[in-house]
């Protein structure tokens, strides 16, 4: 079982050395877990798991090998039936809230709580609400949940006055993982953390430098010493262009997430966005339409937009070779006279930094997509996910040119 526990964790995607494999048997062999598989999980995660963006692989991995053992703590799917009272929440939270009022502060032995919910489960055989005894709801239970209760295990529901001892059955964490698409909350930290890194002013120093006050004053004995520093200025220009239409149609509601997450953010200094069909040929046009003369020059964007403009391109890239490398091969729009291949390395070598963000990228380089695995080489790209922004962002901050 423990074998197969470890390469469960693996096959999720956890990077579980043998060395933290060891220290888990190490602490069993110690009896840290005592017999409870509730603390074996906790120890486990603690061991083997290294960032919160990977509790839902393990929560997976933990459920995939152990859900077949029984449990003095087993919330049965019956049992969390007879707690579905969602459409009651209003009245029973008003009524709750008078218990609480009314209640006095209480001393909650958890232990004590806990050894009457594995009790409660072995008894209960029927339904209980307003009750202060079985596992219920609306009532002064410890157990269930919509109740009065100040602390206890909460069974089902959804979190409410944040008191229980512990919240069963849920993917907590399956928002954290570094692997998923992105939403507009995500873009927009993304975007913060890139404002966070922009260059600062030839001004006098007016702001007061706080990490570098706490340096300077230990330094000199504890006596104060202030250093100021010059005041950050909101310096990033950010220039976006979106692949639109084709293949890019599945993703139109991510796109617009990270267009609403730009036009709402204030932490540019200037911001442009521009769309294309496929490649970056002789017209950027000004809307997700693609509409033949609602365009800008390609090269009036060179010459109007510095070098100093970072530049995100969204895109699949997926297209036929042809439309990459033919000076024909822009079927909606003129090229220019030059293919799209030699339009994007235009791009590369009149701006310093330039990412491409790809929502369905493929995995190393894959054959069967020539065209993708060729701009891969000439430009940094990164698959449109939490980790692959971030990624992204890192590379934009990063000083200098690197191609």
């Amino acid at each position: 079982m423990f074998t197969k526990f470890f390469y469960t964790c693996k096959n999720k995607g956890l990077h579980v050395s043998m060395s933290e494999w060891l220290t888990l048997q190490e602490a069993l062999d110690k009896g840290l877990a005592g017999s409870s598989l509730t603390q074996f999980y906790y120890l486990a995660r603690m061991i083997l798991v290294k960032s919160e963006t990977e509790f839902d692989k393990f929560d997976q991995a933990f459920e995939e090998c152990f859900q077949g053992i029984q449990s003095e703590n087993e919330i049965t799917s019956q049992m969390l039936k007879w707690l579905d009272k969602s459409d009651m929440e209003e009245l029973a939270h008003e009524e709750a809230r008078k218990w609480l009022n009314e209640g006095e502060e209480l001393q909650i032995d958890k232990q004590d709580v806990e050894e009457k919910f594995k009790q409660r489960l072995r008894d209960q055989d029927s339904e209980h609400n307003g009750g202060s005894f079985w596992i219920g709801t609306m009532g002064k239970t410890s157990f269930g949940n919509l109740g009065g209760n100040v602390g206890g295990v909460r069974v089902g529901g959804k979190t409410g006055y944040q008191s229980a001892f512990a919240v069963m059955g849920a993917r907590k964490y399956k928002d954290f993982r570094d692997d998923r698409m992105l939403d507009n909350r995500q873009f927009q930290l993304a975007f913060r953390r890139l404002r966070q890194f922009s260059t600062k002013l030839d001004v006098p120093r007016t702001e007061l430098d706080i990490p570098g006050t706490v340096d300077k004053t230990c330094n000199n004995g504890g006596c104060l010493q202030i250093v100021m520093e010059k005041p950050r200025k909101n310096a990033v220009k950010l220039l976006l262009l979106f692949d639109s239409g084709g293949t890019m149609i599945p993703f139109s509601s991510l796109m617009n997430e990270l267009f609403q997450a730009v036009d709402k953010s204030n932490h540019f200094k200037d911001v442009k966005c521009y769309y294309f069909h496929n490649c970056i040929y002789s017209k950027l046009y000004k809307t997700p339409e693609c509409e033949n003369g609602d365009w800008v020059d390609t090269e009036w964007v060179f010459r109007n937009l510095d070098s100093d403009y970072k530049v995100i391109i969204v895109g699949d890239a997926a297209m036929a070779p042809e439309e990459l490398y033919s000076d024909s091969g822009n079927y909606r729009g003129p090229n220019g006279g030059l293919s799209g291949w030699e339009w994007l390395q235009l791009m590369k070598r009149h701006y310093k930094k330039i990412i491409w963000l790809n929502p369905k990228m493929a995995p190393g380089r894959a054959p069967w997509r020539e065209a993708e695995s060729a701009i891969r080489e000439t430009l940094p790209m990164y698959k449109l996910t939490v980790e692959g922004l971030n990624q992204g962002m890192i590379k934009l901050m990063s000083p200098g040119r690197e191609w």
